[in-house]
């Protein structure tokens, strides 16, 4: 497909974050030979969809950012994929920060030296895991719209700042992915203009963001605690909220340029989701945050105002949940009856909350007609979304103007490698170029990468093959994912499994919902879960990597 690229986006960067891949542990049990961010869905390298994102929203000045044992595996795939070598110029650039390692935390990204250094407008970040079908400028048209200051637009350093937009979706859908990650969010409705909104604008679905959480972590708060960790400060200036509780960030920010200093000046911030979104979500509402946070100071806008009860300069982080405080600050606070906090409430000021300026979130609809938005960061989404995009009509179909922008340009790229008496299904299958598929055999709602070798008899069903894969005659898999030139024995059936790269499996070999590895992918994996587990023995939490 080519890229249009279809507005344009003066000074506005792109970081793509290319992280390790641990939850392939499969297909990267080497991370720097085959990092993540290469891995195929339907065909393409995982990397291609973000990169292709910023190009259609108008974007050029794109970063790649990844650990520095990654970096050769990268720049090969730049030079020699075909997918990536199409890109239009200017080509991404690649960055690998000496200081970057496989458990750095995407804030501590930020925080880096090399990307501070390289950021220098208005920016967005992005996972190298992303497949978004939504026009990225439509997004760019609400942030401008919704949360680009009037002074910042006329370039007035002296006047409000610009606000920030994530992107959330909805897990539940039609064919929902078992143990599909999900985050708790809250939102509040924004003020509505008096004329409505043109047909196709997002801005019905752009809301104030005002909490947000992973799940997992809300769970866990919520059974520490014995109940919802929830402040009545806030249900105090926002009556009307909105929880979702099945939605997932997609990890797809716009941010503004005083986003890097918030990050560099808060340096227990180590994840960009949980924690720079979920502390400046609650800094807009909660008592004194902005202040403890340093926002007051990043805007010039310090104040003289009444001890809280804190001090900014205390060294640790925020604690808004805790409970005790909850009570002394509750009980310090008045409701007018419109639901606001009182005037008489002498932490709270309008010059305080007018400090932060709004998080936004735009809660994709679910309607199975939406654009396709999905993060593929584990193997059953890797098959799932690879499978979904395999039913995009072709090009040669619909045509270049009516084509989905994943859409490949045939369903059968080389269709004299595909022998008489065969079935291929290509209304839900891709089949890429030197492909060779003997007789007898059987092509299902499956996505079979270059240069494979279908054998005589061979069935196969809901499966996704990477490039170089030899299925043997009359083998029989069904929901499989086969790393690149794996070799599956005659005659085996496999369901439900995964095949690590370059692996052989015995003929005649059966195996159910399996993970199939040499003996050293193994031992790497189990090195890899212990490596995590010291981790979180170390630090009781979790960091979050892209």
């Amino acid at each position: 497909m080519p890229h249009a690229v279809s507005m344009a986006a003066p000074g506005l960067q792109a970081l793509i974050l290319c992280g390790p891949g641990s939850s392939f542990p499969t297909f990267t049990a080497n991370p720097d030979e085959n990092p993540k961010a290469l891995l195929p869905i339907a065909n393409r390298p995982m990397v291609w969809y973000p990169i292709d994102f910023c190009y259609r929203t108008g974007i050029t000045s794109i970063t790649l950012i990844c650990p520095p044992s990654a970096a050769e595996a990268i720049t090969t795939a730049l030079n020699t994929n075909p997918f990536l070598t199409s890109l239009p110029h200017p080509r991404p650039d690649m960055l690998a920060p000496e200081g970057l390692d496989q458990n750095t935390g995407t804030a501590e990204i930020l925080r880096l030296p090399e990307v501070r250094s390289i950021v220098t407008s208005d920016f967005v970040v992005l996972p190298c895991d992303l497949v978004c079908e939504l026009g990225g400028e439509r997004l760019l048209q609400a942030w401008m719209v919704k949360s680009a200051s009037l002074a910042d637009l006329l370039g007035d350093s002296a006047g409000p700042s610009s606000g920030g937009l994530g992107v959330w979706y909805e897990t539940k859908t039609e064919t929902p992915i078992k143990g599909e990650e999900t985050d708790f969010i809250a939102t509040v409705p924004l003020t509505h203009a008096s004329l409505p909104p043109r047909k196709g604008s997002l801005l019905p679905s752009i809301s104030k963001l005002v909490y947000s959480l992973p799940t997992d972590s809300l769970n866990d708060l919520t059974e520490e605690r014995k109940g919802f960790p929830l402040r009545h400060g806030l249900l105090r200036r926002h009556p009307r909220i909105r929880m979702l509780a099945t939605h997932r960030d997609a990890h797809i920010y716009i941010f503004p340029q005083w986003v890097m200093k918030f990050v560099s000046e808060n340096d227990h911030l180590e994840s960009i989701g949980e924690d720079v979104i979920g502390w400046w979500a609650k800094a807009g509402w909660q008592t004194g945050l902005s202040e403890k946070l340093g926002m007051n100071k990043i805007f010039g806008r310090v104040e003289q105002k009444e001890e809280t009860g804190s001090s900014e300069d205390d060294g640790e982080s925020p604690d808004d949940d805790d409970p005790e405080e909850l009570r002394v600050r509750s009980s310090n606070l008045t409701t007018s009856g419109n639901g606001q906090a009182a005037k008489g409430d002498n932490h709270t000021t309008e010059s305080e909350r007018e400090t932060v300026p709004p998080m936004l979130a735009y809660i994709h609809p679910s309607q199975p007609t939406a654009p396709l938005i999905r993060r593929v960061d584990t193997a059953r989404l890797l098959l799932a979304i690879s499978l979904q995009l395999a039913k995009l009509p072709s090009v040669e179909e619909v045509g270049p103007e009516e084509a989905s922008p994943f859409a490949h340009p045939r369903k059968v790229a080389y269709p004299e490698g595909v022998k008489p008496r065969t079935t291929i299904t290509k209304q839900d299958s891709l089949v890429a170029e030197n492909v060779t598929v003997q007789e007898k055999t059987s092509i299902k709602e499956s996505v079979v990468g270059a240069n494979c070798q279908i054998n005589e008899g061979a069935k196969l069903q809901q499966c996704l093959l990477m490039e170089g894969v030899v299925v043997g005659k009359n083998c029989k898999l069904t929901r499989c994912i086969l790393g690149k030139r794996s070799e599956i024995g005659d005659g085996s059936i496999l369901t439900d499994c995964e095949v690590q790269e370059n692996l052989l499996v015995e003929p005649k070999t059966e195996e159910k919902d399996a993970k199939l590895m040499s003996s050293e992918g193994l031992e790497a994996t189990e090195e890899e879960m212990q490596e995590v587990f010291q981790d979180l023995d170390d630090s009781g939490q979790e960091e979050a990597i892209v």
